[in-house]
């Protein structure tokens, strides 16, 4: 699609990843972020060999005396004076279905401030709001169960990674049975949905670089994070995280659903396969142990729904489906 204005080519520069909008110079007084306590504090624990002045400048953060965006989200105690639009917005329904205006509980909570201390506080606030909610299971209500560790890697990359030039918060919103994280902006540069888990491309490298130097930084800077989400995730056995593009921005979501049963993810995998071996059913099941998928084999084995194929010699040891596979849930190959 020709993109001809220079509103749309500003704007694919920065979705390409061919410019930042951290770096564009905010019309505000450098000493919001070279006296802020957050820059003291930093700098007393950091580089206290350094004056806050002389260091902001020299990583970019402040340009011809002009503090930056990324300057601001970093060290100011209210960057959203100046981005006014730069906090998180978190919201409770109390239903499983849409949003809506009736199944709002109460009114959203707002948290702004810098992002180090935006990122911890907004984690604190959504795993308390989603730890509240019960549901009803075999022993009576229960409450639910989501893992801190994806939580926390879901808000830290939409903190980091979103884009600052569009005017609208990080919208978090709890339901009884998920938590979605929508942050304003596509997805940067080449990363796709596909490749999200693979592929590295920070839209805000000042950004994700400093923060990283803070105490116990959220961010590893390491391209792990999203992954850290999936795989803590699983070992609640719960769905991935769902990543969705959005015409106004990334969505991600946190679904409380439990994952198929390792037994169930063996037939599945048979029903398109002819055969599978013990690498393949850890992958699949996400269990480290080799000697945890033997032993689900060898009840599957007893109930007749696989076998083991003769005549192979032990390391190329594998299934096929056996006498009471069930026959309707054979696959054609693709």
């Amino acid at each position: 699609m020709p993109q001809t204005t220079p509103e749309q080519i500003e704007r694919l520069k920065y979705d390409k990843g061919l410019a930042s909008y951290e770096d564009i110079r905010i019309n505000a007084d450098c000493i919001e972020i070279t006296n802020s306590t957050h820059v003291i504090e930093f700098m007393i624990q950091i580089v206290p060999n350094a004056e806050p002045d002389k260091w902001l400048s020299k990583q970019r953060l402040i340009a011809d005396e002009t503090p930056t965006v990324a300057g601001l989200l970093l060290f100011s105690e209210e960057p959203q004076i100046h981005l006014p639009k730069s906090g998180i917005k978190i919201y409770r329904y109390r239903t499983s279905g849409d949003a809506t205006r009736e199944t709002l509980d109460a009114d959203p909570m707002t948290v702004e401030g810098y992002a180090y201390g935006l990122i911890a506080e907004s984690v604190r606030r959504t795993a308390e709001m989603a730890e509240g909610i019960q549901l009803l299971g075999p022993d009576g209500l229960q409450p639910i169960v989501y893992p801190r560790e994806a939580v926390h890697e879901i808000i830290t990359n939409a903190v980091l990674h979103r884009d600052y030039s569009i005017n609208d918060d990080i919208h978090i919103r709890v339901f009884d049975n998920r938590v979605e994280v929508q942050s304003p902006g596509g997805l940067p540069g080449h990363v796709t949905v596909k490749n999200v888990l693979d592929e590295r491309f920070a839209r805000n490298p000042k950004l994700v670089r400093i923060i990283n130097k803070f105490p116990n930084p959220p961010n590893k800077d390491v391209g792990e994070g999203l992954n850290t989400a999936f795989e803590s995730m699983r070992k609640l056995q719960l769905k991935d995280p769902l990543i969705e593009q959005r015409e106004n921005g990334v969505l991600v979501t946190l679904r409380h659903e439990k994952l198929a049963t390792p037994e169930e993810r063996i037939i599945e995998y048979l029903s398109t396969n002819d055969e599978i071996n013990n690498s393949i059913a850890r992958k699949i099941t996400y269990i480290g142990s080799e000697n945890a998928v033997k032993r689900i084999f060898n009840k599957l084995i007893a109930t007749g729904l696989i076998e083991r194929i003769p005549d192979r010699p032990l390391a190329r040891t594998g299934y096929r489906r056996g006498r009471r596979f069930p026959k309707d849930l054979v696959k054609q190959q693709a």
